[in-house]
């Protein structure tokens, strides 16, 4: 069989438990859910990281975030580590991007790297296909240029804005926050995206149905701030249209960006917590809405049958949950239990749930391991990868999915501290840096049990000392803290952290680290990163 098409989409921020797939009782997934149940579901996915940077770094290399070392918006690949396009790319593939998160499609950090074609969807000006152009020839040419011309001369402006603090505190003033949210497309343009993803694939079918593609996707929906269209708010929250004190709880969240990441220094009051939870459901529905454009696509298209697709999140995120907000600072389910979906015809079981816990860096084992699949391209690989070309098979995904899972049922996170936010913190509420450790490095580990017919068990660490057990099966919500109970456990959770710690530390030193972003020199990118929270 030729090589497959693979398709790789990161529904960014995405919370499993959201999912109908993943046992939500709203329609928030129908299209999903329907994907889901046509291909295999693991239900115990888990991200090796609780937030952007880490978590897709993990997902282009294969590695955890220790080993891999770029943990903050400030650090970058190293240029020798293999990344995920570029292999891709030397295989044969032709690789293309469609990402609405400038974090991952506008920092320079490598991540970009091995993409013939990278179409970012965020900012004042982004990046799109020609076809997604709304002006007629010749006019789009010139609209382009001029497009090119204001990115050019926004630079200096925004170098201002973005070395004046007081510019920066004026900016996040509640009536200048929603322009610049908007106008500037901090979530990107997920829905236009995803259709223009929709066009090229029908173009390619023309063009080159035969050449093997590498299609990666990130959707930015379900980020703050929630502003999902009426139909969908109505469909998940019909209340909110009649509410004005709902409506205004909605608008005050989404003009306060540093709330977006802070823990919380008051509980969410009922209200709150009801629109907030209703909103970010509102935003799934959306999502799902547009995915199914894309289904439906992916099912005409003559290569049907040759295709891979891999649907996860990178992370999830905090709502109010354990008394956080966002994804910067704990390891607890609502932020590193992510969905995780496999999807292609007659080679991936239909209907499967895998219930074995795996982490979700595995992706980058599992595509290249279905992209060698050939006699040559496997040989190719070889060449490429020259000794990792064994781990990468033996991590491959598809060993869990036939029963013989290569990492004993055990899957990893590791939380390094957006350590830009946490001087956001300082400058606002410093008081609550000691109160939530946000300077903290947590660490967590879930495997099966073996005394309590395999239910999963969750060990989390504190700058490595133990702190949390939680039973996953009985204890969804992680809020009976079952550490005393069973000592045995709760060390032979220890133990498979500490030799996790020691091997990943090991692969750090004998491969290169990562290396230091310069954000100096892009003002653009700043201000985009302060409106999505990562930066101060």
């Amino acid at each position: 069989m030729d090589s497959p098409d693979i398709i790789f989409i990161v529904l960014d921020t995405q919370r499993a438990d959201r999912l109908g797939c993943y046992g939500h009782q709203r329609p928030t997934s129908p299209n999903l859910d329907r994907f889901a149940r046509e291909g295999t579901l693991f239900e115990q996915a888990v991200s090796p990281a609780q937030w952007t940077i880490p978590s897709h770094a993990s997902l282009f290399t294969g590695h955890y975030p220790t080993t891999h070392g770029v943990t903050q918006s400030s650090q970058s690949l190293n240029p020798d580590r293999p990344h995920l396009a570029e292999i891709m790319r030397r295989l044969g593939y032709d690789t293309i991007g469609f990402c609405n998160n400038p974090l991952v499609g506008v920092l320079n950090n490598g991540f970009k790297r091995g993409f013939q074609t990278f179409y970012n969807y965020g900012g004042a000006f982004p990046s799109v296909p020609d076809s997604s152009n709304p002006w007629p020839w010749p006019v789009d040419r010139l609209a382009e240029a001029y497009t090119q011309f204001l990115r050019r001369i926004s630079y200096p402006i925004q170098n201002f804005i973005g070395r004046s603090d007081l510019a920066f505190r004026i900016s996040l003033h509640a009536w200048l926050t929603p322009i610049w949210s908007k106008i500037a497309n901090f979530k990107g343009q997920n829905e236009r995206s995803v259709l223009d993803a929709v066009d090229y694939l029908a173009q390619r079918e023309e063009t080159k149905p035969d050449q093997p593609l590498f299609l990666f996707m990130n959707l930015m929906e379900t980020h703050l701030p929630f502003w999902a269209p009426a139909e969908f708010v109505d469909r998940i929250a019909p209340y909110f249209r009649q509410n004005k004190e709902a409506r205004e709880i909605m608008r005050t969240w989404n003009r306060e960006a540093y709330r977006w990441a802070a823990p919380l220094s008051e509980p969410l009051t009922e209200l709150e917590d009801r629109v907030i939870n209703d909103m970010y459901d509102a935003e799934v529905a959306y999502q799902d809405s547009y995915l199914g454009v894309l289904f439906e696509k992916l099912a005409q298209r003559q290569r049907r049958n040759n295709t891979l697709t891999v649907i996860v999140a990178d992370h999830g995120d905090g709502l109010g949950d354990h008394g956080y907000f966002g994804h910067a600072f704990v390891a607890y389910e609502e932020l590193v239990h992510v969905p995780l979906i496999a999807h292609w015809p007659g080679r991936v079981a239909a209907g499967e749930r895998i219930k074995t816990p795996v982490s979700t860096r595995r992706v980058f084992h599992t595509l290249l391991d279905a992209a060698a699949g050939t006699p040559e391209q496997s040989e190719a690989l070889d060449a490429i990868l020259d000794d990792a070309t064994a781990n990468v098979r033996r991590l491959s995904l598809r060993h869990t999915m036939n029963g013989r899972d290569p990492e004993q049922d055990t899957a990893f996170s590791e939380i390094y501290p957006p350590l830009n936010f946490v001087k956001a913190i300082e400058n606002r509420q410093p008081e609550l840096l000691t109160q939530f450790r946000c300077l903290s490095t947590r660490r967590a580990v879930v495997r099966p049990s073996r005394a309590d017919e395999g239910a999963p068990l969750k060990l989390i660490e504190v700058d490595e000392t133990p702190e949390e057990l939680y039973n996953l099966s009985t204890d969804p919500a992680e809020l009976a803290n079952i550490l005393g109970e069973n000592p045995a456990t709760s060390a032979a959770l220890e133990l498979a952290l500490e030799q996790m710690i020691q091997r990943v530390s090991r692969e750090r030193d004998a491969q290169p680290a990562g290396t230091t972003v310069d954000l100096d020199g892009d003002e653009l990118l700043r201000q985009r990163l302060r409106g999505l929270g990562y930066l101060e």
